[in-house]
């Protein structure tokens, strides 16, 4: 029977919002954002890449003097320039707009500015001037010097590799905090975007002033978690409609979209991390979810619940403020108190468990304390939800349902 009613209050939940049109208008809104967004780069990228090309057909005509003695004059003659003997009669060409540019090489490039003179081509492609005075320069100088690898090394095109140990073991650097702080973001997601509901959804049926009709089937436990379980699956919803768009982009206009390639070969994921960050995310949802059922029992009006709905939503950004700390300094008294309180310990810990500061006892200290807080909670909220549901007008008051509790229990 009691799994009867848990699927029966699942559906009706899931069903009854899914149906309004408002959900789906606040969900689709998102997409249909990114889609646009995704159509006008679409639309830009094509006439930037034309752009493009037309600016790599075009030539700049140029004169130069050379004072440093860098530039060769076939380099020079295949960027499209010739030496000027007259440096004041070339200025006055362009001012004309009978040449380009001119490129006024000092003694020493190090030390002193190239002086570039050009005609105007509009505010984006003038910068094509520096553009081409720099390369220039380059090319002659790598020209002169012979050596590919010598010539590399002095332009800085270096390819490095690194191999960092941590504890005897090959750590990967960068690569091994994407993983653990895609679960951060994950938890962000769930919490934000599912949290308003599940306040809504134990306060809607008091505000209908329906519940006690409800509660005589149905036990508030079922029908707590059978709200909970189908929140979750209305933010599983939400978030794939989300997403679908990116991943349309993604696959389908990923090269006209400039969007990077995923190569997922330098990811590197450590099962220890990992298994912790999902704890945390888990623990973490539960005790929110246990806060906001309670706060739901509590409050007789959404209203009511909105005053401290925003501080709490609130509390889980706090640690971002002290993110350098956190990163830097894990010891710190503030981090510390962050860690262990339970409100901020999920993204504090999870911050910590990314960057590979977080220690396996403190790790499950923190993920024992979020779960035993959530399951409490949750079973506080279960027993206000069952004495708070026909407050229609007036705030529970909690130290009046355990003393009620403690007297129904003694008798």
């Amino acid at each position: 029977m009691g799994r009867h009613n848990l699927k029966t209050v699942v559906m009706f939940e899931l069903v009854r919002t899914l149906r309004k049109r408002g959900f789906w208008i606040a969900t689709l809104a998102v997409p249909v954002v990114f889609a646009v967004i995704f159509a006008l780069s679409f639309i830009s990228g094509s006439s930037m890449s034309d752009s493009a090309d037309a600016q790599a057909e075009a030539e700049i005509a140029f004169a130069y003097t050379d004072a440093s003695g860098f530039i060769t004059p076939d380099a020079a003659a295949a960027f499209g320039g010739e030496p000027a003997s007259d440096p004041q009669a070339a200025v006055e060409q362009v001012r004309a707009g009978e040449l380009d540019a001119f490129f006024a090489y000092p003694d020493d490039p190090a030390a002193q500015p190239i002086e570039v003179t050009g005609a105007d081509r509009g505010l984006f492609d003038n910068g094509a001037y520096e553009a081409v005075a720099e390369a220039l320069l380059t090319t002659s100088a790598q020209a002169q010097i012979g050596d590919p690898g010598l010539a590399a090394a002095a332009a800085g095109e270096v390819a490095v590799e690194s191999t960092i140990y941590r504890d005897g073991q090959i750590t990967g650097g960068f690569t091994e905090t994407i993983a653990p702080l895609a679960l951060l973001v994950v938890f962000f997601l769930v919490i934000v975007m599912l949290s308003n509901q599940m306040l809504n959804s134990t306060l809607e049926e008091k505000e209908n002033r329906v519940t006690e009709m409800i509660l005589t089937t149905v036990n508030p436990t079922t029908l707590v978690v059978g709200k909970i379980l189908a929140v979750f699956a209305v933010g599983a919803v939400q978030i794939l409609v989300s997403l679908a768009p990116v991943l349309i982009g993604y696959v389908f206009f990923r090269d006209r979209l400039n969007i990077p390639a995923l190569d997922l070969s330098a990811l590197r994921l450590d099962a220890g991390t990992m298994m912790v960050a999902v704890l945390l995310l888990v623990g973490g949802f539960v005790l929110f979810t246990g806060v906001l059922v309670a706060i739901g029992a509590i409050m007789p009006t959404a209203k009511d619940a909105g005053m401290i709905f925003g501080p709490l939503i609130f509390s889980m950004f706090i640690p971002f403020y002290a993110i350098s700390l956190i990163i830097s300094d894990p010891q710190a008294l503030i981090v510390q108190v962050f860690t262990y309180f339970p409100l901020t310990a999920p993204v504090t810990a999870m911050l910590r468990n990314a960057f590979g500061t977080l220690e396996p006892v403190t790790a499950g200290i923190v993920i024992a304390e979020l779960f035993v807080l959530g399951v409490l909670v949750l079973r506080v909220a279960v027993q206000l939800f069952r004495y708070g549901s026909i407050a229609y007008s007036d705030k529970l008051n909690p130290r009046a349902v355990l003393a009620r509790k403690k007297a129904a229990g003694s008798s």
